[in-house]
């Protein structure tokens, strides 16, 4: 591509975490690790049990320990020192990124290795079980902590930051995600409209496939590093 750019915003999504081996959402009949969504990840279902709500978000904090970033992430990693702003957008909730060595990042659906008080608003890290005895060390109270994950019918996090970066941006790309929930599948029409050339990385046509300028479809370890290696 013979063209040079300096303010690339990049959005990944479950995709570039399974080749690593984590689950990705909604991967087997509408059922996330065998549950219903509406089961383990809306405000409701916390409040309705929350000891389920904890026993499937400590499972999938667990399996952090048996998977490792792989060349997606690396390469991800590698280039954001290469232009005048980068900007690592994720919905991926693992901390694969951050192992590669990727630091302009944001989870905009939170993370595993965080836990917030839902009396005090505390956010801070954990690698361990949650349970509804748990307590919170900032406001001293058991039963308050929750995953920090941004669930079904709640805001996605630093969105504000987020936007800005979009409507200046001029590369986007997206990367191993299907553009069904919003709002991440409305960044390629944010990007478009701010002049951005807009690029789809998946494993196949996403569902705003035809918002793209550009699209190349693979395993995420090999378009990504074919896309960036021919920037």
């Amino acid at each position: 591509m013979n063209q040079s750019f300096n303010h690339v915003v990049v959005l990944t999504g479950a995709g570039i975490s399974a080749e690593s081996g984590l689950s990705t959402f909604r991967d087997n009949n509408g059922l996330w690790d065998n549950h219903r969504i509406e089961e383990v990840a809306t405000p409701e279902a916390f409040d309705r049990d929350p000891h389920l709500v904890h026993r499937f978000y400590n499972m999938r904090r667990a399996a952090l320990k048996t998977v490792y970033p792989n060349a997606a992430h690396q390469i991800l990693a590698d280039i954001e020192t290469d232009f005048e702003s980068f900007l690592l957008v994720t919905q991926n909730v693992d901390d694969l990124h951050e192992r590669a060595g990727s630091k302009q990042l944001i989870h905009m659906h939170g993370e595993l290795l965080k836990q917030r008080c839902i009396q005090c608003h505390q956010v801070s890290a954990t690698d361990e079980d949650l349970t509804v005895e748990s307590v919170c060390q900032s406001c001293q109270r058991a039963g308050t902590l929750r995953p920090h994950i941004v669930w079904f019918g709640e805001m996605p996090l630093l969105m504000d930051e987020i936007m800005q970066s979009l409507l200046r941006c001029d590369l986007f790309v997206s990367i191993g995600t299907s553009g069904t929930v919003y709002p991440a599948a409305g960044f390629v029409e944010l990007a478009n409209q701010a002049g951005a050339h807009t690029v789809e990385l998946n494993l196949e046509p996403g569902d705003q496939a035809n918002a793209f300028q550009t699209s190349l479809h693979g395993r995420a370890s090999e378009v990504v590093s074919q896309f960036f290696d021919n920037l």
